[in-house]
């Protein structure tokens, strides 16, 4: 496969120039988190995929992790590419100085982390599980408890996991079983088993901190009754040392299609030793903190996926000599031309590259208002932010790892046949990437999560609030004609997405049916509306660079080139996303379940 890149280009277009992160970092007192910090900060995470995670990529899906009476070894390279990870301070970069952070804002840590993942998938998801971990315990823990933990996981010699799902529940976390028994001295013994641990058991790091979720005796049913623990590996000393070896065991790793260096695991506590974090019976309200960071980084997976995805096949396409083209032969000094001069190939590359550029614009959006939610001073700033992360979160996760199955199958298509076996790596991205639409909650549950609780949960005052933003930005581009088309197009589709919820929730009053059978097409295209207003803002930017002169002519023209493949070609998508939720949900639920394989 093409060596991996990190794209810094592009992400420092993104922050600076369309977003105005100088401006930003600035008005949230990062004073000292310039643009020359940034950019150097950047060239050394980029050496770091580029020359440590990506030569061992493809060795972690080739040999996997290997299980041995409870005890896991990762892939060869893995645990010393962590503790390269660590020595180089990137653990701690988004951390408070207090527990031995560096103070920096969580979206330069992001940016970077879709870098990580683009290079080496399953080996970012280690270090991955830790920054949600540590984020519930600076958000619910008591003092006692960060000083416990914050400061080994910080550092990184520790890492975490989130331990929610059980054999007979995955989603339905109101069926879960693990229990929670009350000791004298104020903890609890944990007694149960949680499948599909992403790094539940690993070589890489000193102690592995469990965030569970379980029930306490007298617990409600329900999600009601559901509480919140803090379980290491190995237990912990008041000063934050290592103690004696927890009652924690991994029982088995799973045999997955993909992410093989990630250890995917069964851990079994009996009778473990926890700490229970937040109040009792409040876990899921606690555990949502790790949820929400959580889907975010799997979105950036996603995102992560489309890059790599595009830039073999990028690479291939100019490489590849197949045929003439149509319009006349364009190496005349090759038996045939390039593969990229084909229609059907760059059709493929220009989807690849409109859901990069606009996948990353989504994103690093969505973690500039995590930043305004973490850092900002200003309340009203910090609760629409807040409102905004509510309603784009689910788009953020279903729709930029639903697109990436789109674009890592174009990788493998643009290869042909040598896109179908190992060598090239492309088949591995395909793999890899598929369990991104599952985990973390499905697109089904993301969709329900957004047009059910986030959009008639708040009367549809989320979509609203975001809308208004958007408007009001096309209304301001009235004077440049240029853009007014595209500039209609998003605004008109504004109108049609407000008048499609209200329908939907019109017909889910009389049957909730209607609104489970519109909700994936409803979140897909909000997905692609979202991304044409950034779309929209992207080509503006450009032709006002091209405007200013600028030294990088070629960059900004295919910024324009891009944006109008996308309203020419992926924004028209919505047309049958629209006839399929106006169609109702009886051609989904009238059939009897005894009719479906009549074979």
């Amino acid at each position: 496969m093409q060596n991996f890149k990190a794209p810094q280009r592009d992400t420092l277009f993104t922050l600076y120039e369309l977003f105005g992160f100088d401006k930003h970092y600035a008005d949230l007192g990062f004073d000292e988190v310039s643009h020359d910090l940034v950019t150097a900060i950047f060239s050394e995470a980029a050496k770091f995929a580029e020359n440590t995670l990506a030569p061992i990529n493809a060795i972690g899906d080739q040999e996997g992790c290997v299980w041995n009476e409870g005890e896991v070894t990762t892939p060869t390279g893995f645990k010393e590419a962590y503790h390269q990870y660590v020595e180089g301070g990137w653990p701690s970069m988004a951390q408070p100085e207090e527990f031995g952070g560096q103070g920096l804002p969580y979206s330069l840590a992001t940016s970077m982390a879709e870098w990580f993942s683009g290079a080496n998938h399953s080996w970012a998801m280690y270090p991955g599980l830790s920054q949600g971990c540590m984020e519930t315990l600076k958000a619910h823990g008591t003092q006692a408890q960060k000083d416990m933990f914050l400061h080994k996981l910080v550092e990184g010699s520790w890492t975490g996991t989130m331990c929610l799902t059980e054999s007979h529940c995955g989603s339905d976390l109101g069926m879960l079983k693990c229990k929670a028994e009350p000791n004298e001295d104020g903890t609890y013994s944990l007694t149960g088993t949680k499948i599909f641990i992403s790094a539940g058991e690993h070589d890489m790091s000193d102690n592995i901190v469990h965030i569970v979720l379980a029930r306490l005796p007298d617990a409600p049913a329900g999600t009601k009754g559901i509480s919140l623990f803090i379980v290491p590996k190995f237990n912990v000393t008041e000063n934050g040392e290592l103690g004696d070896r927890n009652a924690v065991t991994c029982g088995s790793i799973e045999h997955k299609m993909g992410i093989k260096g990630s250890a995917t695991c069964v851990i079994n506590f009996d009778g473990a030793k926890g700490h229970l974090i937040g109040q009792p019976n409040r876990g899921l309200n606690c555990m949502f903190t790790f949820m929400n960071i959580a889907r975010i980084g799997t979105g950036m997976e996603g995102l992560s996926a489309i890059e790599a995805s595009f830039q073999g096949a990028l690479a291939y396409a100019k490489d590849r000599l197949q045929f003439r083209s149509l319009t006349g032969r364009k190496n005349n000094n090759g038996p045939a031309d390039p593969i990229i001069v084909h229609p059907d190939v760059r059709r493929m590359l220009l989807t690849q590259k409109a859901l990069r550029e606009g996948n990353r614009a989504l994103a690093i959006y969505c973690m500039q208002m995590v930043d305004i939610t973490l850092y900002g001073k200003d309340e009203a700033k910090k609760q629409e932010s807040e409102s905004k992360l509510a309603l784009l979160t689910p788009i953020v996760k279903a729709f930029l790892t639903e697109t990436a199955q789109e674009a890592t199958s174009y990788g493998m298509q643009v290869y042909g046949g040598h896109g179908y076996i190992a060598e090239w790596g492309m088949e591995q991205l395909a793999r890899d990437t598929r369990i991104c639409t599952m985990y973390e909650g499905t697109t089904g549950i993301q969709a329900i999560d957004l047009l059910g609780r986030k959009i008639a949960g708040s009367q549809g005052q989320l979509l609203q609030g975001f809308a208004q933003e958007i408007r009001t930005y096309c209304e301001q581009l009235r004077a440049k004609s240029q853009f007014n088309a595209w500039a209609n197009a998003v605004e008109s589709h504004l109108d049609e997405w407000t008048q499609l919820t209200r329908d939907i929730m019109k017909a889910a009053a009389n049957n909730p049916d209607e609104l489970g059978a519109a909700a994936v097409d409803y979140l897909m295209y909000s997905g692609y509306v979202t991304v044409a207003y950034f779309w929209l803002r992207m080509a503006v930017t450009a032709q006002e660079k091209l405007d200013a002169g600028t030294s990088d002519k070629a960059f900004y023209d295919a910024k324009l080139q891009t944006a109008q493949f996308y309203f020419d070609r992926i924004l028209t998508r919505t047309r049958s996303l629209v006839s399929a939720i106006n169609s109702g949900s009886d051609n989904l639920m009238s059939m009897d379940e005894e009719l479906f394989y009549q074979g």
